[in-house]
């Protein structure tokens, strides 16, 4: 079914921070394939992206799948949809566990662990893009709204000043556009000001 353009749902934010999550761990892979896993840049990139998976993933175990459920009850593939989805979630704190101890101990191993990150993590983002997303776009948009609100709520002042940049690192001037159009202005502007060169200063995935 065609989605009216104006009930279209703006998953811009999502997007953003899935591409985000993809680059960082090819910045690791690269960086374990060049001897660089334990650099202070690489190490800093790999607990910020770590941070930034942790918010975003409690969050949508906490707000998004739950309000799904309750808004697609007794639809048996829907429903599975969103037990794989929690899984997958689920499935990732151990590879997580498994780079930091190749950072600590194993730096021969990093390249093959963050390969293993990748493939999961890779592998969820593009199922949920291709079916959870659509499951919110096709049911209530108040899931929606709630999940946004409630996301902004954990990543209060603070949280924004790290992500916000984060998100546009790296990112294609098409992409930087559509990110920063999304904000309110007050956003824009502090991150012009002073997040973004703050976070450059701070020497991420420099290695």
């Amino acid at each position: 079914m065609t989605v009216p353009e104006q009930e279209k749902l703006d998953f811009t934010m999502m997007y953003a921070t899935h591409r985000a999550f993809r680059r960082d761990l090819d910045r690791l892979v690269a960086a374990a394939e060049d001897g660089k896993a334990g650099t202070p840049g690489c190490r800093h990139g790999w607990e910020t992206f770590k941070d930034q998976l942790l918010v975003h993933h409690s969050v949508e175990d906490a707000h998004l799948w739950p309000a799904l459920r309750n808004l697609v009850e007794g639809q048996s593939r829907d429903l599975a949809l969103l037990d794989e989805m929690e899984a997958e979630h689920a499935q990732l704190g151990p590879l997580l566990a498994a780079v930091d101890q190749a950072l600590a101990d194993r730096p021969d191993t990093v390249s093959r662990r963050a390969q293993e990150l990748m493939v999961n993590l890779s592998g969820h983002l593009k199922h949920e893009e291709d079916d959870a997303l659509p499951l919110v776009q096709s049911v209530l948009p108040k899931a929606w709204r709630n999940f946004t609100a409630q996301m902004r709520r954990r990543q209060g002042v603070r949280g924004a000043a790290v992500y916000v940049p984060w998100a546009l690192d790296g990112a294609a001037p098409a992409e930087r556009r559509q990110f920063l159009g999304a904000l309110p202005a007050p956003v824009r502007l502090a991150n012009h000001l002073l997040w973004e060169r703050r976070y450059r200063n701070q020497g991420r995935w420099q290695f």
